[in-house]
């Protein structure tokens, strides 16, 4: 990774931290912050989980171009 993508991915992070801390303290009931952050979180994985298989795929593709 590059110093840019470390950094961006730092902010992000503490984006995402710093939203689910607000959905903790917001004044819905705790059952329900449960439920928001836990759906939030499982759509942040899935669409974590799609740009690396994409980015995995690309370097792949690098891969096979350098050798042939």
């Amino acid at each position: 990774m590059t110093k840019e993508t470390k950094i961006v991915a730092g902010i992000l992070a503490g984006a995402a931290l710093g939203a689910a801390v607000a959905l903790i303290l917001s004044t819905d009931k705790g059952d329900d912050v449960k439920d928001k952050v836990t759906d939030w979180f499982c759509d942040l994985l899935d669409s974590s989980k799609d740009k690396l298989a994409d980015v995995a795929d690309s370097v792949k593709d690098q891969i096979s171009k350098v050798r042939s």
